[in-house]
């Protein structure tokens, strides 16, 4: 009796055990779905609720940089040690934006504060005990990588991996970078010879470690060991969907189109992908959802809906800017129109955000929240006293369009960047021959000749070169 009375008893709890089971993996799958669809839906609403479960993903939600510049915009050129050949010159934006050949003295006295993070990764690397032929060996070239030198003031190109066009047209833009930073260097020929390693990846993590001396497009505040240099959109931006152009031709298109600040909409706009950074991008949208000063979609691409001209976002007084993957270029094209930036608290620097200031007699830009919760609270008073708004528009425009994301300005940079990176670089001289007999490097000029396959895996030691 016990035994056949056992049977009963058992077989219940263990269905009861594989039901439940059952329940929970069916909730999970769920949930992951869930998770998923809003991870990667462009749909224009989601539930809140929704949105509060997505994991930050790309963006460390909590994480952001102040910048402490300390030859900020705040000090007057006055205060700065000119050369006494220099005592009666400074930075006239009609005669000196396109002048990409300004001596370093002048860069220095037409950009203080831009040089910021190359004095910051040059203290970073002598107190490493330099660079060496040794640290750029360790260096595995990941896709969307190259190595390169600097001979004699010529740029060569040592190996690039590129996946796909998008990775080969981005290189292709900085090489065309550092080369015109050369070309206009009135002392080119007197430049020390160096070797370095640069990624046109979003992130430092995807391709290497923070400790590298990798020139990268943006860092986090913790990535010590990387350079930053100019992003590859300041030679062109050009893909077979969307034909951007060189970044000076972009700004003055939009100036010629800008209107008065009196015409612009008292609004706030933004466009752009919520599942590029959907933590982020969908506080944004609604925190401006059905309000009055919102103008905030998503955009298809596909079908061409809310798409927005760049030029048609200088009609409003006030644009958006959001991190997307890691940093997002757009910010240049937006402080190109004179109108007042609104951004989160960054957590990617690129080159020219030590420029950046969110108060004060020369505040350039509103800075919110990373979850945008005091978004309206600072609109609001900006709508009342639009004067204060104008300011923050010009003082946006004056500092980047027309100082410091100039031609004249990026050519700078990069010779402060060559500078600077020389000054740590431990190798006497740079090896034009290897142990083989071949030459290691392709000048960039043989370079761009190329079949666009043969960039994709280059490595110049397996060229034959001559006759």
């Amino acid at each position: 009796m016990t035994a056949t009375c056992s049977v009963p008893l058992i077989m219940p709890r263990r269905g009861r055990g594989l039901a439940l089971l059952c329940v929970l993996a069916g909730l999970s799958c769920s949930a992951i779905l869930i998770i998923w669809y809003g991870m990667n839906s462009d749909r224009d609403y989601i539930h809140p609720v929704l949105t509060q479960l997505l994991p930050a993903g790309h963006c460390a939600c909590q994480t952001s940089t102040t910048f402490q510049c300390s030859t900020c915009l705040a000090c007057p050129e006055a205060t700065l040690q000119k050369p006494s050949s220099l005592s009666n010159w400074q930075w006239d934006y009609p005669r000196d934006a396109s002048n990409e050949a300004l001596q370093q003295s002048q860069c220095r006295v037409a950009f203080p504060g831009l040089f910021e993070d190359v004095v910051r990764a040059e203290r970073h690397w002598l107190g490493q005990g330099r660079i060496a032929m040794e640290d750029l060996d360790e260096i595995h070239l990941e896709q969307g990588m190259v190595r390169a030198f600097i001979s004699r003031g010529y740029l060569h190109v040592v190996a690039a991996r590129a996946k796909g066009d998008d990775h080969r047209r981005k290189i292709m833009g900085v090489l065309g970078s550092i080369h015109r930073a050369l070309a206009a260097d009135q002392d080119r020929s007197l430049r020390k010879d160096m070797e370095f390693v640069f990624s046109v990846e979003d992130k430092v993590e995807d391709v290497t470690s923070p400790d590298m001396p990798v020139w990268v497009f943006a860092r986090t505040p913790l990535e010590q060991g990387v350079w930053l240099m100019p992003d590859f959109s300041f030679w062109a931006w050009d893909n077979p969907k969307n034909y951007i152009g060189p970044y000076d031709q972009v700004v003055e298109h939009i100036q010629q189109l800008d209107i008065p600040w009196d015409e612009k909409k008292p609004q706030l706009v933004w466009r752009g992908k919520p599942s590029f950074a959907p933590k982020l991008r969908r506080a944004l949208i609604e925190a401006a959802r059905d309000k009055p000063w919102g103008d905030v979609k998503q955009v298809e691409w596909s079908t061409g809906k809310n798409v927005l001209k760049m030029e048609d976002h200088c009609r409003y007084m006030f644009i958006a800017h959001v991190e997307g993957r890691s940093y997002s270029a757009s910010l240049k094209y937006r402080q190109a129109c004179n109108s007042v930036i609104v951004a989160h608290k960054l957590q990617y620097i690129q080159h020219h955000h030590y420029l950046l200031v969110a108060s004060g007699p020369n505040q350039n830009y509103v800075e919110v929240e990373r979850d945008f919760s005091d978004l309206e609270e600072k609109i609001q008073p900006l709508l009342q006293d639009t004067e204060s708004a104008r300011r923050i528009a010009r003082n946006s425009a004056q500092t980047f369009r027309e100082r410091y994301l100039t031609p004249a300005a990026e050519a700078c940079y990069w010779r402060s960047l060559f500078d600077g990176y020389s000054n740590v670089w431990n190798a006497s001289a740079t090896q034009r021959i290897n142990q083989d007999g071949k030459q290691r490097g392709l000048r960039y000029e043989s370079f761009i000749l190329l079949e666009s396959s043969m960039m994709y895996e280059f490595q110049a030691d397996q060229l034959q070169f001559g006759p």
